[in-house]
């Protein structure tokens, strides 16, 4: 039988595994910290520690494997959109994150747990590789420059500005109705599409940037976010709750609202990443 491990079925029960002898883990991540596969990878490596079950993770390429940054996910903010205390873009394959998860303890609610892990690693493959993906890894990301994208777009997902649910460019333009026009040229119209069925300002005429022809980002874009939020009309409506849960913190939303540019709010993450390029240096399996 084919379970789905997605909406309010996220973890496999005992009787899901009660016929199963290992858990193989295969699926394509795109290393960013609110991209939901981690946030699986974590339950099933939960269930099968609670019920004996031996996991294996068949590593696969990170394509934003050069990016680490962004503010560090803290406890009280924790979602399924966020689990680990770890940056928005990690650096990691999801082998050596399986292994991080695993071995320091983060599995488990009240009391920490520890699977029966095994990875199998890549052959032949080192960390300055480019890699491109051969299919997209879901609707929305179709192309490789939506996944370079998506770390820094997604955020527009915790706003009243649309990623690009809706249209052909998903996560490679931006844009709102009521962004001023002057400013922001490139106009779209979200629709009903394979990725998106309610799309924000679904039929509706919108202003603003494409960045499909961007080039490739080694870190983490905050000037699109920070400028379409000081020329957004009503600042006070700009920010939804869900913001919060996608930094993983409150403090982005305050720092922006506060008026500090990119490069103040990117030096306010530099203690916190160095500690996790520390950790992480534990687990790295490639060179």
């Amino acid at each position: 039988p084919i379970i789905s491990l997605y909406g309010n079925n996220k973890k496999p029960t005992k009787k899901q595994l009660a016929d199963i002898d290992v858990l193989i883990f295969d699926i394509q991540d795109v290393g960013a910290r609110f991209y939901t596969y981690i946030s699986t990878l974590h339950y099933v490596m939960e269930a099968a520690a609670e019920n004996n079950k031996k996991i294996i993770v068949l590593d696969r390429p990170n394509p934003n494997i050069q990016m680490i940054d962004g503010p560090i996910l803290e406890k009280e903010h924790t979602s399924f959109i966020g689990m680990h205390p770890i940056p928005v873009v990690h650096g990691m394959t999801i082998a050596e994150y399986a292994s991080m998860v695993n071995r320091e303890g983060w599995l488990g609610d009240k009391e920490k747990v520890f699977c029966d892990l095994e990875v199998v690693i890549m052959q032949g493959y080192t960390r300055d590789m480019p890699y491109i993906l051969p299919i997209k890894p879901s609707p929305n990301l179709p192309n490789e420059q939506a996944i370079n994208l998506y770390p820094s777009t997604c955020f527009f997902e915790g706003t009243l500005i649309s990623e690009g649910r809706g249209t052909d460019l998903q996560f490679q333009i931006f844009g709102a109705p009521n962004l001023p026009k002057n400013k922001y040229s490139y106009s779209f119209t979200p629709v009903e599409n394979e990725g998106a069925k309610h799309p924000k300002f679904k039929n509706t005429l919108c202003y603003g940037l494409d960045l499909s022809q961007e080039p490739k980002l080694n870190q983490l874009n905050l000037e699109w976010l920070i400028n379409a939020y000081k020329d957004y009309p009503e600042k006070d409506k700009f920010f939804t709750n869900f913001f919060t849960l996608l930094a993983g913190t409150k403090k982005l939303q305050k720092q922006i609202e506060d008026g500090w540019s990119a490069e103040q709010i990117r030096d306010s993450w530099h203690t916190d990443l160095e500690a996790f390029k520390k950790l992480r240096e534990h687990y790295l399996l490639y060179d």
